[in-house]
């Protein structure tokens, strides 16, 4: 009897593990987790908002066709990025934005935030907070003119943490004043001025648990981020320590959409589930400085758009253990 030979050996190069999710798949599913909030904001704040939209949609979706074409490359507007940056931007500006403002935010998102590295893949910086950073810089007036919920004549009120920042505590916030009065379910469900995006933390919170379900993000970034903000603010921000309220700074601003669905973002967040722990946490801890002594009652953006900055140092003192490696 002669002895059964092995099977030959079959080297390929990486990556060995696949799957059948793309880039396109998870842009589009990304996008889809967002509609909600947005119907919520319409409901809210009118249907001006849905121009906003559309305009920030149109206007990325063209400037990338245009930087392709500039650049000789073959058009990328179907993998749904530019489409996913246009409604980040939107989402990202006040319901009564002028919409020459949110096409100039949404060209220069995806002109200077994305084009300019290279395309998808190669930016250093979250393209859409790259646009509202710019904005808040050009048209500052603009960029903090909040529109009153359910007033369709476009009545001004201060948002809860523009309350808090002209010295009110948080329970003077929820129990009201004499502009406007807040409470944790308004504050959760929407029912208060902001950005078009940020206000409902219900519709958000959906969105991203079916992104966590799919596993196309992970806790450690959002849960990091929004925890470290919860402690940090609980600790200096009342008028001692240890007093200040969590739950008004949680459910405020732009927390929310920023932690679950822009500082997660591949490219510019760390490789290393121990980095994006890190991540997590300098985004928190710049949110709650701005938030509490810097000159602008919100730190989201700058504190993404920071920490975006430090990912390659982070990437590169947090290395993944080698296949087979002992500690």
């Amino acid at each position: 009897m002669t002895e059964k030979q092995p099977a030959p050996l079959t080297v390929t190069s990486s990556p060995h593990i696949r799957s059948p999710e793309t880039t396109s798949k998870i842009m589009w599913t990304v996008f889809v987790c967002l509609i909600p909030s947005g119907l919520v904001s319409v409901y809210v704040f009118g249907f001006g908002v849905l121009g906003i939209i559309l305009t920030a949609v149109f206007a990325a979706v063209a400037t990338e066709w245009a930087c392709c074409r500039i650049q000789r490359k073959t058009p990328t507007i179907m993998d749904g990025s530019a489409v996913l940056t246009g409604l980040l931007l939107a989402y990202n500006v006040p319901p009564g934005s002028p919409l020459w403002m949110v096409f100039l935010g949404s060209f220069i998102a995806i002109a200077v935030g994305k084009a300019v590295f290279g395309g998808l893949g190669c930016n250093v910086f979250n393209p859409a907070l790259v646009g509202r950073v710019f904005l808040m810089a050009s048209f500052p007036v603009l960029m903090t003119r909040w529109q009153a919920p359910f007033k369709v004549d476009a009545v001004t009120a201060p948002t809860p943490l523009a309350i808090f920042k002209d010295g009110f505590s948080g329970t003077n916030v929820l129990a009201g004043t004499d502009l406007v009065q807040y409470s944790y379910r308004d504050l959760f469900l929407g029912l208060r001025g902001g950005c078009i995006g940020e206000a409902c933390v219900l519709a958000l919170l959906l969105g991203a648990g079916y992104l966590m379900i799919r596993k196309y993000i992970t806790w450690h970034i959002p849960l990091s981020f929004i925890g470290t903000v919860g402690v940090f603010t609980w600790i200096f921000g009342g008028k001692g320590l240890f007093g200040g309220d969590f739950l008004l700074q949680i459910f405020s601003g732009g927390l929310i959409l920023g932690a679950f669905y822009m500082a997660t973002d591949y490219v510019t967040g760390p490789m290393t589930r121990q980095g994006q722990i890190l991540f997590g946490i300098g985004c928190g801890i710049i949110t709650g400085i701005v938030r509490l002594w810097g000159g602008y009652p919100e730190g989201v953006s700058y504190s993404i758009l920071l920490m975006n900055a430090v990912t390659p140092l982070i990437d590169r003192f947090m290395v993944p253990r080698r296949f087979g490696e002992e500690r």
